[in-house]
């Protein structure tokens, strides 16, 4: 079994910013596969059983995302190795993708967050890059997270969804 994890923030409010990349990757992946989303309080997630796969969009914000994972692998006993985590990374150039088996959390609060509740950093993670460094020096780092992605960063948005979702299906879920 393996569990999949958007990164993001609950809350209207957070539609479209870079720190829901994980949460827009999932949702896109969900729509073209016409799937829907259920709600599960006892983990705080939205989350979909399909199949050997559990998709989640954990409800704890953003800096505490670790405790969610920590409870569906619990239950469930998932390995660390078919955890995949996906988020924003402003570090990495907008729309390019980094894969990688295990690693640290490179400044991440995701990550981190994820890394102290599931005792190790060797999970997967599927980093979407989101710099911009312009717009992020004159606002700083939080409200460049925080903030909603440009007119011309959102016509680039549904290629890069659609990346995203065609890597989960050739290398994650085969």
């Amino acid at each position: 079994m393996k569990l999949i994890v958007g990164f993001g923030n609950p809350g209207n409010q957070y539609n479209f910013t870079r720190h829901n990349t994980g949460f827009l990757a999932l949702d896109f992946y969900f729509k073209i596969n016409n799937l829907d989303w259920e709600k599960n309080p006892k983990f705080n997630a939205i989350w979909k059983k399909s199949g050997d796969n559990i998709f989640i969009k954990p409800q704890t914000f953003y800096n505490d995302v670790g405790t969610s994972i920590s409870a569906f692998k619990n239950f469930y006993k998932i390995k660390n190795e078919d955890i995949l985590v996906i988020c924003d990374d402003f570090n990495l150039e907008f729309g390019k993708m980094r894969l990688r088996e295990k690693g640290s959390a490179g400044g991440n609060n995701g990550l981190k967050s994820t890394i102290e509740k599931l005792g190790t950093s060797d999970f997967p993670r599927l980093r979407i890059g989101t710099a911009n460094d312009s717009l992020r020096r004159k606002i700083g780092d939080t409200d460049f997270v925080l903030g909603k992605f440009t007119p011309e960063e959102k016509e680039e948005l549904p290629k890069i969804l659609r990346k995203i979702a065609d890597t989960l299906l050739d290398k994650v879920l085969k």
